[in-house]
């Protein structure tokens, strides 16, 4: 059973945005979750737009307040949250479908107390991934400080919606937003939530759209007086965070890194789009699949369903591999098809022109993913006529591929992805169903190989012994 994740959505005066935002939640491929929404006293519809959605959803609650400010609504939240985790939203933002699913499985595989996933920065009609935390792995606490101390005033360790949190820990330790403050608490929040934390998961996925709108809080700036007072006192606590992390002897030797913090600006990844790489027109960053693409049924249209939920799920694990579609579908048919296997075998198992396999396998071998071995042409596949010039040449070898070490974490993050395929397909099914449906498949399979490796007949049959072609063809 999926454990029930609390997604907080504190609301003020949002109407424009709000819908998008509580839409992008209810679209979550993750089912166990339950939506709080907060209204922090908003003068326009946004209670309005609140209270008919829990009217059409029995997933959201709404919570009425006089205007106190998003902490205070958070807290509140907090209070009503009954879920296993805490996922925060602000109501201008949204998320990937996949993201609740992602955060989840990536705390519970890992075993952690914190994930910290890349994010979308949406300005106009453009976009860019933003993160900080290079590689992918699992920190402990002295780790991921060391990184945030790197980026103190970044978005990325700041805010509360990026991360996923485990509520024992914010009701073992009564951890809430400080509502004396306007500036920073969320950092503050993450600071006495990391300090009771023991293992912080980095996910290279961005899956959360923030939405750099005027007249925010980092758009508009505060006076220097206002930022200079609260930085003072916000950095007690920040320097006491680092003096708690570290024994005093390494303290001493980061103690001018934890004053620069003082100095920071609050950073979202806000640079000019000319200068911005890896900047794409919003909508253009994932693959989309819409219903009348993929409803029907038969055999070519089900064929077509299946592709496309793997290349859905394929293009998650090339983007936090940092590869491209192609290559990550080419090491995921090495990881399957098993060592030294030649390029016309992996056309056959990807559906790529051999060209394209060429390429992505050259690709790797730079990356330092594959390795290329010369067998002997009777242990290969057999040429073709222009590889067969190649071969003559090279002696009767033949080149095949297989992984390399290096690749041990994009194979893992396959097996990931087959269990996460394996959870769409069964989901609602129980487990005497699941265990029948997978006999069943067995022998399905079993049919299917048999049918296609059948040789020929040298004689035809008779007429009132119908083929075995026709036997299936007519069915």
């Amino acid at each position: 059973m999926d454990s029930l994740v609390s997604i907080i959505v504190p609301v003020y005066n949002a109407e424009k945005y709000l819908k998008r935002c509580v839409d992008s939640i209810l679209k979550q491929d993750y089912p166990g979750f339950e939506l709080i929404l907060v209204d922090d006293g908003s003068t326009d519809g946004s209670a309005q737009i609140c209270d008919a959605y829990a009217a059409q959803d029995t997933r959201i609650r709404v919570f009425h307040q006089e205007n106190a400010g998003v902490s205070a609504a958070r807290n509140l939240a907090l209070d009503m949250a009954k879920g296993e985790y805490i996922q925060f939203l602000d109501s201008d933002d949204w998320v990937a479908p996949e993201a609740t699913r992602l955060l989840v499985g990536s705390l519970e595989r890992y075993d952690c107390d914190m994930v910290i996933s890349d994010f979308y920065r949406v300005s106009g009609e453009r976009l860019a991934q933003k993160g900080d935390i290079e590689e992918e792995k699992v920190l402990s606490r002295q780790e991921f400080a060391a990184c945030m101390i790197e980026n103190p005033a970044d978005f990325y360790y700041g805010v509360l919606w990026n991360k996923l949190y485990r509520r024992r820990i914010i009701e073992e330790h009564k951890i809430r937003m400080d509502t004396e403050i306007s500036w920073c608490e969320d950092f503050l929040f993450n600071l006495e939530y990391i300090r009771h934390a023991a293992s912080f998961y980095a996910l290279k996925v961005p899956i959360y759209y923030y939405l750099k709108r005027k007249g925010s809080l980092v758009s508009q700036g505060m006076s220097i007086s206002n930022t200079v007072r609260m930085k003072i006192n916000i950095f007690e606590y920040y320097n006491g965070f680092y003096k708690d992390v570290y024994d005093q002897e390494d303290y001493a030797d980061i103690r001018f890194q934890v004053y620069s913090f003082f100095f920071a600006a609050a950073k979202d990844g806000g640079v000019p789009w000319v200068l911005l790489p890896g900047s794409k027109k919003l909508g253009e960053e994932r693959k989309k699949i819409c219903r009348e693409e993929i409803e029907g049924g038969g055999a070519a249209i089900r064929k077509h369903r299946m592709n496309r939920i793997f290349e859905y799920q394929l293009e998650l694990t090339a983007k936090k591999n940092s590869l491209s579609s192609d290559d990550a579908l080419i090491l995921c048919a090495l990881e399957e098809c098993g060592p030294f296997t030649g390029p016309k075998r992996l056309a056959q198992v990807t559906e790529l022109s051999q060209r394209r396999v060429y390429m992505s396998l050259q690709r790797l071998a730079h990356k330092k993913l594959v390795e290329e071995k010369k067998l002997p042409e009777d242990a290969g596949e057999k040429p073709s006529v222009k590889e067969g010039e190649k071969r003559e040449k090279g002696k009767g070898k033949v080149s095949a591929f297989s992984l390399r070490p290096e690749a041990a974490k994009v194979c893992r993050d396959f097996r990931h992805l087959n269990e996460d395929l394996e959870k769409i397909c069964f989901a609602g099914f129980t487990e005497e169903e699941k265990e029948q449906y997978v006999k069943l498949e067995q022998k399905f399979d079993e049919n299917l190989v048999r049918f296609m490796i059948r040789e020929i007949p040298e004689t035809a049959p008779q007429q009132d012994e119908p083929s075995v072609f026709h036997q299936v063809t007519s069915v």
